[in-house]
């Protein structure tokens, strides 16, 4: 249960990092957009080849995984726009968007960003005895550029720097515990359940790279996102292959 603990702390710790680099160092817009970009790519690849590959894998037959995909979409989707309505629609902005939003939805929506990626990393330890590689860089990585592209804007719109960076510390011990949290609660289910909870995850994150991350990308950086969201696929995609 440790090591779920800290492999997921591990995995979140470049919320943290990330918010450093964009309080030390400006970054422009449009760097800031295209970092995203690779993050969505990777996380792209890391849905199809670890989550819902390893889900067909597990389940006996096809409908734990479709189910799961489409929980996981229904799940995120209605749970960011209550948080919208709450002020969190503006989370990943660079430009300082989240003054007007509430810090509570930012925060939170934040956390319903990441909780998926997380419990998956607690759920393959107990599965296969350890954690993933190319999963976890691909969350390390993508962590990255969300961190970047909201603490820029955090900080345009005013927020005090220990401010976020005690909102990113403290994410990323939820984003431990949730990784505790997927070890301990599926130990004793079936391959039809984990199969069925790796693939709510991957559809969670693709509603939420199409809802939040990539619009922000593209509104940022142009039409040259789609050449570097491709290569943060193919990045992760070598990862998976190294395994």
């Amino acid at each position: 249960m440790a090591a779920a603990f800290g492999w997921g702390i591990l995995a979140s710790s470049s919320l943290v990092i990330g918010a450093l680099i964009a309080l030390t160092f400006h970054i422009s817009p449009r760097a800031i957009g295209l970092i995203m970009g690779f993050g969505a790519g990777v996380l792209i690849s890391a849905v199809a080849f670890d989550l819902v590959e390893e889900a067909v894998g597990l389940s006996a037959g096809r409908g734990a995984v479709i189910t799961g995909v489409f929980a996981g979409c229904g799940v995120f989707f209605f749970g960011d726009q209550l948080i919208d309505r709450f002020g969190g629609s503006e989370r990943k902005d660079v430009n300082g968007d989240q003054k007007g939003g509430s810090a509570l939805a930012i925060v939170l929506g934040t956390v319903l960003d990441g909780v998926p990626e997380s419990m998956v990393i607690g759920l393959t330890i107990y599965n296969g005895g350890a954690v993933g590689f190319a999963f976890l860089a691909a969350v390390f990585l993508s962590n990255l550029p969300e961190a970047i592209a909201s603490t820029a804007g955090l900080a345009a719109s005013g927020w005090p720097r220990a401010r976020i960076l005690w909102m990113w510390a403290a994410i990323a011990l939820l984003s431990g515990l949730a990784s505790l949290a997927g070890y301990a609660i599926f130990q004793d289910s079936s391959p039809d359940t984990i199969a069925f909870v790796l693939a709510f995850a991957g559809g969670a994150i693709l509603t939420m790279l199409a809802d939040t991350m990539m619009p922000e990308a593209y509104e940022e950086a142009g039409k040259l996102v789609g050449v570097i969201t491709t290569l943060g696929f193919a990045f992760a995609f070598a990862l998976h292959m190294l395994e």
